[in-house]
């Protein structure tokens, strides 16, 4: 097979060595961009701190919510999270098998099951909130406190 035709690129003379420096200027002004990148480095932050708890990001949502919702559903949660039933039955029976919670009859809808922490699930997650704030204060370290709190207004807007 023959090597393909040499082409020369507008705007750049032929055989110009790579960039030292790439330019990302472009990149940085969409806000998808800028928001993996933020969620990369969080997210590499939080599996490392985390992995103590064998909790995955989805995982310790999923728990956070039912700490601060008990007798949440599993219908809310896949509503609060964006996640797929199918997705969330594993996940839930992976946490009972664990012993972190349960599923009991909700109070209030005979048909429903409501999720709650057991006294271990409930140990584990006061720890592992106070690991995950530690772990956002060290993330945000270069924003000032107003900083943050416009920083996560305005990703909300972005996404509710």
């Amino acid at each position: 097979m023959p090597a393909p035709p040499h082409t020369e690129l507008p705007g750049r003379p032929d055989r110009t060595p790579a960039a030292q420096e790439i330019d990302t200027t472009y990149l940085e002004t969409l806000l998808g961009y800028n928001a993996r990148r933020v969620s990369l480095k969080v997210i590499e932050l939080f599996t490392h701190r985390m992995a103590g708890y064998g909790l995955s990001p989805v995982d310790f949502s999923i728990l956070s919510l039912i700490t601060h919702n008990p007798g949440i559903t599993s219908r809310q949660i896949c509503a609060a999270l964006n996640l797929l039933p199918p997705n969330l039955v594993g996940k839930i029976n992976a946490m009972e098998k664990r012993k972190l919670l349960a599923r009991l009859p909700h109070p209030d809808d005979g048909r429903a099951i409501g999720l709650y922490l057991t006294d271990a699930g409930q140990h584990m997650m006061v720890r592992a909130e106070k690991t995950a704030t530690e772990l956002e204060q060290d993330a945000a370290s270069r924003l000032s406190r107003a900083e943050k709190k416009t920083l996560l207004k305005l990703l909300q807007k972005v996404y509710f």
